[in-house]
């Protein structure tokens, strides 16, 4: 009987001790597999050495400057070349300028990118994969928050935001807004109000001035005037009131920002310079030497020329058989030439006094099927509201940004 309890136990010992040497192999082999797993681990020291094979030279081009004397220490001349071809459609290299900020990277001591700041907004970018070149124009991404901005007029925009520590730029952007409502160089008024909702853009934490105006109120002789910035499926970005309806008309109110009328639309006005009384069938805007003029509506230049009265004038075809004028300009805007397509708002020349003039004006008119009529009253045709299918998601992007109006605080919104 004990030999039957013991030949009966016997197996079980053995089944244990058969566990145990396989606990001690798994023990033993797991201290000898971790070395040969480490074999596939990146060592620190190798990820620096990776990074190390990445040289990044940074620098500004200097008055004199070209594609080639910048590109030529990593890239030969006829590569060059071959690029310039590739890039004019995107952006010419003709038009790199000095003091705009600029790198080259290299990988291996070999030429990798490299990035050149065409403005605030873009920058283009050459990049080699293979023996391949791909030349692309992209924007630069900011750091954005948001700022209320809540201030009265006592004379004028500008000395308004000047006085309260903000860039007088944006009396410029306001007057962009209201373009269509509001004649900057004759309503305003003191005792005017305006409220802004607006981005300010950072690099590296380095304020880079402001980006978009999100929303803006402006009162007006008692008049509240809104604008929401909105963007539609499309990517179509403009401007709309509380309703949907488009600030955008079919002309603008003024062709030339935040300057003041000289001379009124008058059948009999005295001269300046002849002394003779003669009707003025146009508008005069006083403004500094070189203030941006632009067109206040689409069309086709019909004429561009020069005569001893107006000096240097461009006249615009338009629609609905409406033509503008803009007298006495200083110089034309570059690619301005008969026959030339322009956009509402391009600018297409600069304020000066060529001709018969006295000081520094436009001298801007406009007729209908030929005959004069008095700028100031120009028609109010909308462009399309926001589309009926949008309305849901515009009413919820204005009322985020009245909640954030009311608020008045700044929101940091994203980071590169």
């Amino acid at each position: 009987m004990t030999d039957f309890k013991n030949q009966t136990r016997l197996p079980f010992a053995q089944m244990l001790g058969i566990c145990g040497m396989i606990l001690i192999f798994f023990c033993t082999s797991a201290h000898s597999v971790t070395p040969k797993l480490q074999e596939y681990l990146i060592d620190p020291n190798e990820i620096n050495q990776i990074h190390s094979d990445k040289k990044k030279i940074s620098d500004v081009f200097k008055t004199g400057d070209t594609a080639s004397s910048v590109l030529n220490p990593y890239l030969p001349l006829k590569t060059i070349f071959q690029l310039d071809k590739q890039s004019r459609k995107i952006f010419p290299f003709t038009r790199f300028k000095a003091g705009q900020p600029f790198s080259v990277t290299l990988h291996q001591g070999e030429f990798s990118n490299f990035e050149y700041e065409i403005d605030d907004q873009f920058r283009l970018v050459i990049q080699k994969t293979g023996e391949q070149f791909k030349i692309i124009k992209t924007p630069i991404r900011y750091e954005i928050e948001e700022e209320t901005i809540r201030l009265e007029i006592e004379s004028n925009i500008s000395t308004a935001l000047e006085k309260a520590g903000y860039c007088p730029s944006l009396a410029w952007e306001l007057s962009d807004i209201f373009a269509w409502d509001i004649d900057f160089a004759k309503d305003i008024q003191s005792g005017d109000r305006f409220q802004l909702l607006v981005e300010k853009q950072f690099r590296r934490g380095e304020y880079k001035g402001y980006g978009q105006v999100l929303a803006a109120v402006f009162i007006n002789d008692g008049v509240s005037h809104k604008a929401f910035r909105y963007t539609d499926t499309q990517g179509r970005a403009g401007y709309y009131d509380e309703k949907g309806k488009s600030l955008q008309k079919s002309f603008l109110k003024s062709p030339v920002n935040y300057s003041k009328i000289s001379s009124h639309f008058t059948n009999s006005r005295l001269h300046p310079i002849l002394k003779v009384k003669r009707p003025h069938p146009g508008i005069d805007y006083a403004a500094p030497k070189n203030t941006p003029i632009k067109t206040v509506a689409d069309g086709v230049i019909r004429e561009i020329a020069y005569n001893k009265t107006m000096g240097r004038y461009i006249t615009i075809q338009h629609v609905n058989g409406y033509e503008t004028s803009y007298y006495h300009m200083n110089s034309f805007a570059k690619g301005m030439k008969k026959g030339c397509s322009v956009s509402q708002g391009d600018v297409i020349g600069y304020v000066g006094k060529t001709g018969l003039a006295t000081g520094y004006h436009l001298d801007f008119r406009m007729t209908k099927n030929g005959r004069h009529i008095n700028p100031l009253d120009t028609p109010e045709m909308r462009v399309e509201p926001v589309p009926v299918d949008e309305m849901d998601r515009f009413e919820n992007r204005v009322a985020e940004y009245v909640e954030k109006m009311t608020d008045g605080q700044s929101v940091a919104l994203s980071t590169p």
